[in-house]
């Protein structure tokens, strides 16, 4: 999978380019609008020209980025993948309940992450030792919560509730839960 730091790097340049471009389009409109002099405004066939290409552009860095977020493929072809290792976490009381006081996978494993609420709405994220997420999902009582997830290189992560669920919500961190092994390591 495509590092998810990468993803975030590439989409944070091209979407603040188009922004920027966004951004000049309104100035440039507001100006001509209120500039005084000639009294002539911003002709009709220039303006929807600029917000056709604004568009197209728009339209466009959706599909290029489309394939470059990492659980995109495993999401959209969930039926054709088996995952490697499943782990059943149960959270209540603002609580993660683990399988296993620390959960171990080997890199390239699919891990599927089957989480269950018995009371409130929480998250579940994933997160590297500088605190920079891998990825997130909301956990809703009474409803599937899953994600797959191939890790490509090893690491230590920590578990944390990415969802508000009340003040105590803030306390749901479990440092180094999962650790990602080179060959074969402990279930």
């Amino acid at each position: 999978m495509v590092d998810s730091k990468m993803v975030l790097t590439g989409q944070t340049i091209a979407y603040t380019i188009y922004c920027i471009v966004i951004i000049l389009l309104v100035a440039w409109f507001a100006w001509k609008v209120t500039h005084e002099g000639n009294g002539k405004g911003v002709k009709p066939a220039i303006f929807y020209t600029f917000v056709g290409f604004l568009t197209v552009l728009g339209v466009s860095l959706h599909l290029i980025t489309l394939n470059t977020i990492p659980w995109t493929k495993v999401d959209l072809n969930r039926s054709e993948y088996t995952p490697d290792k499943t782990f059943t976490i149960t959270v209540k009381d603002h609580q993660f309940i683990l399988p296993s006081e620390k959960m171990i996978i080997n890199v390239n494993d699919l891990v599927l992450f089957d989480v269950k609420s018995e009371d409130l709405t929480y998250g579940f994220g994933l997160f590297r030792k500088d605190r920079s997420m891998l990825f997130q999902m909301q956990v809703v009582p009474g409803h599937r919560n899953d994600v797959l997830w191939r890790f490509d290189r090893p690491g230590i992560y920590t578990i944390r509730s990415t969802e508000y669920s009340g003040p105590k919500g803030s306390h749901m961190v479990i440092d180094d839960a999962v650790e990602v092994v080179s060959g074969n390591g402990a279930n």
